[in-house]
């Protein structure tokens, strides 16, 4: 009787002992969750009215999902024309950010900043190329209203010229290839005040170097021939180097704007600069315009090429810094955009 009680005891254990194995889930449906559902209450940040009210809101969402539920609610409101904040003046979450990761309880309050019609990076960098290439082309067929009435329909005896406009045309032929064919863009989006003053930007450049570039009094280059054929030589270099690079990079596999892979060169030479910098396609880019500035001497044309090259660099000095923290046993000897310096 004794050894049957032990048994029977034995049992009873071993079956407790099983299901405390499941922790908590034990005696519930295999499916079951234990944890607590959030409430999200967004408002506008300056009357601070509630805009939306979210009920049972998995603590494993992101703030991406958060957006996508308020778009449900507000159409207008899609998901890359807002910008969440835990605070009127704060900075805005991330898509990727989690809502038990943040700094608030089980219900979250969060202010909903409208960022303003959208377009997409695609579209940005078409009409940043489609306008200048077409903006040049009416200097060079010196159309009426821009120069004087004698002038209108006329051309140019010089060369250079015409090379100039050969140049830049290929230029802003071969970024719409790139956009349509070689770049892949993330979904990020950008405002269309800040696509406005992009276009103010490359429109207003182009027409600029243009109107003295094909001008009727133009002067060509004071060193001739050799300066010009030097520095279109250059330029073509330059250009077919950055579409390498556009080539090398469009193989490298990124999360996002996230580089999941370091860039290295391959067997075509453009590529070699990456031996150097981590932003050669950046550093080619201004090769071109510094080149495309020898070969026109045009004052215009410098300034813009300085204005781009500061730019380039902030641009590139954020990229190497992100190959830095996201890539381990990243080459030391690289730079920025410029070798061995920048």
């Amino acid at each position: 009787m004794e050894c049957l009680e032990l048994k029977d005891l034995f049992t009873v254990a071993q079956f407790i002992k099983a299901r405390c194995d499941h922790g908590l889930k034990a005696g519930g449906p295999a499916n079951f969750k234990n944890y607590v559902f959030f409430e999200v209450e967004i408002l506008d940040p300056k009357s601070k009215a509630q805009l939306c009210y979210l009920d049972k809101v998995e603590p494993n969402a992101t703030v991406g999902e958060i957006k996508n539920l308020l778009h449900r609610l507000y159409p207008k409101w899609y998901p890359s024309r807002q910008a969440l904040k835990l605070h009127p003046e704060g900075k805005a979450l991330k898509d990727e950010e989690v809502l038990e990761d943040l700094p608030v309880g089980t219900t979250a309050t969060m202010f909903l900043q409208d960022l303003g019609p959208q377009l997409s990076w695609t579209m940005v960098f078409l009409a940043e190329s489609i306008g200048p290439l077409f903006i040049y082309l009416l200097f060079y067929f010196r159309l009426p209203y821009i120069y004087s009435p004698e002038d209108d329909y006329t051309k140019s005896p010089h060369a250079v010229v015409r090379l100039a406009c050969m140049c830049h045309s290929l230029h802003y032929i071969k970024r719409l290839v790139e956009t349509i064919f070689v770049h892949r863009f993330s979904h990020g989006t950008l405002p269309v005040q800040t696509i406005m003053l992009n276009c103010l930007y490359y429109w207003g450049f182009a027409a600029w170097l243009a109107y003295y570039i094909n001008h009727p009094l133009y002067t060509t280059p004071t060193y001739g021939k050799l300066q010009i054929c030097c520095a279109l030589f250059t330029f073509l270099v330059c250009e077919c180097g950055n579409f390498s690079i556009h080539l090398a990079l469009n193989r490298i596999r990124c999360n996002g704007a996230r580089p999941r892979q370091i860039p290295y060169p391959t067997k075509n030479p453009f590529t070699w600069l990456f031996f150097f910098v981590s932003c050669p396609n950046y550093t080619y880019e201004v090769g071109a315009w510094l080149s495309f500035a020898v070969m026109t001497q045009c004052v215009p044309v410098v300034l813009f090429t300085f204005v781009g090259f500061a730019q380039m660099t902030i641009w590139a000095r954020r990229k190497h810094r992100t190959y830095l923290e996201e890539l381990k046993d990243y080459p030391e000897l690289r730079s920025a955009i410029v070798p061995l310096f920048l």
